[in-house]
């Protein structure tokens, strides 16, 4: 739908294995996005191109909430020394994200975890508006389905006019995957991962993507919305957007590698 998107989005992809070895000039851009489901770190380049980046699963976030406040500072400084050995040279500053909708000493919460792991918070940006740095949405709505929530942004002439976040997101999607198959909630989380097991669980599924469409229908009501710009890890599950353009009846794009496009939007606020 984009080249110029996709092509960013694929240096992010080679970013993350083998980050580029231009050498530092001038500033650095770094976001940082505690998710419920991944923590993920980017560094941009002075160009706002994807130079290093790293992500991991843990569960220190629940419903946009911090609930493991020294288990986010460890893996945040996990995270930033990877970035760091990556690149040679240290990581002072970072922005970082939250759902819409969260309460203020929440936000408060997500700044002290990077400053606490050592970069000085220069940036608190909303999840969606953090996503449309990288999509460019000029008339719309970017929906970030994230590990808990769900967000949602409505975009006119580029501007965001309004926000909302609910719970639903992929851990909601593990969950039922956990109870249909009698598994762990961590064998659900992984074999929703691949893309071979999708097919065989989406009917299981279905139902949590078609409640998300619901609470997108409704916040998108009274607005003239024609498309909706899926982010977040949740919406790389096969046959979300369908079903999401059912339920809404509005056209619904996914670009690749969504987990990403939230934390690189937001390094672009550092």
């Amino acid at each position: 739908m984009n080249p110029d998107l996709d092509r960013f989005l694929a240096r992010a992809d080679k970013a993350l294995s083998h980050p580029s070895r231009n050498g530092h000039r001038g500033p650095v851009h770094v976001g940082v996005d505690l998710g419920t489901a991944y923590t993920v770190l980017f560094a941009l380049d002075a160009d706002m191109q994807p130079w290093a980046g790293a992500y991991e699963f843990a569960e220190i976030v629940r419903d946009g909430l911090v609930v493991d406040f020294a288990g986010a500072t460890r893996l945040l400084r996990r995270l930033k020394e990877k970035v760091e050995a990556q690149l040679g040279f240290e990581l002072t500053s970072a922005a970082t994200t939250y759902p819409p909708g969260v309460p203020s000493v929440e936000v408060r919460a997500t700044r002290y975890v990077v400053e606490s792991a050592n970069l000085e918070c220069t940036a608190i940006v909303d999840e969606p508006t953090a996503a449309n740095s990288v999509l460019q949405v000029q008339n719309g709505a970017v929906i970030d389905i994230g590990g808990g929530t769900t967000g949602i942004a409505i975009v006119r002439d580029g501007e965001v006019v309004y926000t909302a976040d609910e719970p639903t997101g992929g851990t909601h999607f593990s969950l039922v995957i956990a109870g249909a198959n009698h598994i762990s909630f961590e064998e659900a989380e992984a074999l929703k991962l691949k893309v071979s097991e999708q097919r065989r669980l989406f009917p299981m599924v279905r139902p949590v993507m078609e409640k998300v469409g619901t609470i997108v229908a409704r916040h998108i009501a009274g607005y003239e919305v024609d498309t909706l710009y899926l982010v977040g890890g949740t919406s790389a599950f096969a046959g979300i957007a369908d079903v999401i353009s059912e339920v809404t009846g509005v056209r619904t794009w996914v670009p690749s590698n969504p987990l990403f496009v939230t934390p690189l939007g937001v390094a672009m606020h550092n």
